[in-house]
């Protein structure tokens, strides 16, 4: 009984904020498929859409890999080296008549290909990561075309729930005209005030799917705004006419980079397991006598134990892994658009269907059961049963246009390049 109660409560409390909202909504323009997606970032310019989250990250991941490439470039930086000997020691090195001050300056010579090979690889993780930041933009695409979808069905479902309520409450009314008259019995009275009450329910639950699936679709663009005004229009979302698996798909731009950055990491693990010589050259002066001398070394490490060997192993696995998921997604891919293709195609059918043929059929039979009930051929529990009929192919008409249009969007999406 409580249960009943605090739902009672919490759908009365949500259907006052959703009974007032429109209210504020009526000046405001209906919100299209383009402006959702110009107001995400990810097609046209909107105003503050460069701020939003779901992208700002991706960019600034891009371009701290660019920022790597230029760190990559760089070479070693010279070293300067001072020393002082002999001082304060005893006898003839005390003080500091014996000291001699030696001033050398180092470079260290990369060999073996270090820098290129650096350089190469800075250069494919930044491919890498740049494919990841435009898949990102698409996905965010993606969600701003589903969540559209999904805000226009539950505009419609709305819209179909208040005409229920409608259709309803006026056959209630007749209903009860007729039991006063004694056409029919008291119970028909009560079947159609309980139908009313049901739709009542369910227009209840329809205006908080509706809040919720604007809600949904504002907070893609990562900002507190006011919920968008959409009108049950379903929009003509197209997938591309000729979609294959061909290599200039991200998903597979991004699976091939990946695997092409671990070939270079290989090549850069390789790399520094050749020893890097520092040649030196400097000045000596000998503080006793006022003599100077000029220095010149070179120091090279010995590679006894450390050549690298764990790192170029590791990095050998690596470009093994990628070029196993490489073909994992190649094939996942090739069974996800025959899949969305199939399911899209499907759904298209079953839209048109329903709406050439199954829905008008259904309409007239509503109308011709309403005549007859008016002219007391019908009883009440025929008209219910045809509108129940009716509203059904609705709400799968709905439905199937809801599927067509979020399929469409992953077709968009897989077609991506």
């Amino acid at each position: 009984m409580f249960a009943i109660i605090w739902r009672g409560a919490l759908l009365s409390g949500l259907g006052l904020a959703l009974f007032t909202e429109p209210l504020g909504a009526q000046d405001r323009t209906v919100l299209s498929l383009e402006d959702a997606l110009s107001l995400a970032g990810v097609s046209g310019s909107a105003p503050g859409a460069e701020n939003n989250p779901r992208l700002v990250g991706p960019r600034a991941e891009t371009e701290a890999a660019r920022a790597l490439i230029d760190q990559a470039r760089l070479r070693p930086n010279p070293e300067v080296s001072f020393e002082a000997e002999n001082i304060a020691g005893t006898g003839a090195f005390s003080g500091l008549r014996a000291t001699e001050y030696t001033l050398s300056f180092g470079q260290r010579l990369e060999l073996g290909g270090k820098r290129g090979s650096r350089i190469r690889s800075a250069e494919a993780e930044a491919r890498v990561t740049a494919l990841r930041g435009d898949l990102s933009a698409a996905g965010l695409a993606l969600s701003v075309r589903e969540r559209y979808v999904g805000a226009i069905a539950a505009s419609a479902r709305l819209e179909l729930a208040r005409d229920i309520v409608e259709r309803n409450s006026e056959l209630a009314r007749i209903a009860g005209v007729l039991v006063e008259v004694g056409r029919e019995p008291p119970l028909r009275a009560l079947r159609a005030q309980a139908a009313l009450a049901e739709a009542q329910a369910a227009l209840e639950a329809a205006q908080v799917s509706d809040l919720a699936a604007r809600s949904a679709l504002v907070a893609l663009w990562g900002e507190s705004a006011q919920l968008p005004v959409v009108q049950p229009v379903f929009p003509k979302i197209e997938p591309p006419a000729a979609l294959l698996a061909s290599d200039t798909s991200l998903r597979l731009q991004i699976a091939r980079a990946e695997r092409e950055a671990a070939g270079a990491a290989i090549d850069r693990e390789r790399s520094l397991a050749v020893p890097d010589p520092v040649i030196s050259a400097g000045v000596r002066r000998f503080e006793e006598s006022k003599d100077n001398a000029f220095l010149v070394g070179v120091t090279i490490p010995l590679p006894f134990d450390n050549r690298n060997q764990g790192n170029i192993a590791a990095a050998q696995s690596r470009l093994r892994a990628a070029s196993a998921q490489e073909a994992i997604i190649r094939t996942d891919f090739e069974l996800a658009i025959t899949q969305a293709r199939s399911r899209y195609l499907a759904a298209e059918t079953r839209a048109e269907t329903l709406s050439e043929s199954s829905l008008p059929q259904a309409e007239e039979a509503l109308r011709l059961v309403r005549i007859g009930y008016r002219n007391g051929k019908f009883s009440l529990i025929e008209v219910l049963a045809a509108a129940e009929a009716r509203d059904g192919i609705r709400e799968a008409l709905i439905q199937a246009r809801e599927d067509r249009g979020q399929l469409a969007a992953q077709l968009i999406w897989l077609a991506t390049q």
